[in-house]
C-alpha cells in the first residue's frame, strides 16, 4: 500500500471520528444524556477531523448557535487544506 493511500485512510478515519463525535453528542444533548465535552470536540477537529467536525456541524445542526465553531471549525478546516496540499506538493511531486 502506498504512503499516499495510507494518509488518506488516516484521514478518513480522523474525519469520520470527529463526524461521529458531533452526531453522537447531539443525540446525547436530545436524549438529556452525558455529553461530549467542546474540548474534545475541538481537539478531534484539530486532529486533522476538521472537514468531518464541519460535515457534522451542518449536517446535524449541532453547535451552529455558538459562534467559535462557526468560526474555528471552518478556519481549521481551511489550515488544514492548505498544509495537505502543501505536503501533497513537496512530498509527492
Amino acid at each position: 500500500m502506498s504512503t499516499l493511500a495510507v494518509i488518506l485512510i488516516v484521514l478518513a478515519v480522523l474525519n469520520l471520528f470527529s463526524f461521529g463525535l458531533m452526531a453522537y453528542d447531539k443525540r446525547c444533548a436530545q436524549t438529556g444524556k452525558w455529553r461530549v465535552s467542546e474540548k474534545a470536540l475541538f481537539l478531534a477537529a484539530a486532529s486533522f477531523g476538521a472537514l468531518g467536525g464541519v460535515l457534522g456541524m451542518f449536517l446535524c445542526r449541532h453547535k451552529t448557535k455558538h459562534w467559535y465553531f462557526r468560526v474555528f471549525f471552518p478556519l481549521l478546516l481551511a489550515v488544514q487544506a492548505a498544509v495537505l496540499v502543501f505536503a501533497y506538493l513537496k512530498l509527492f511531486r
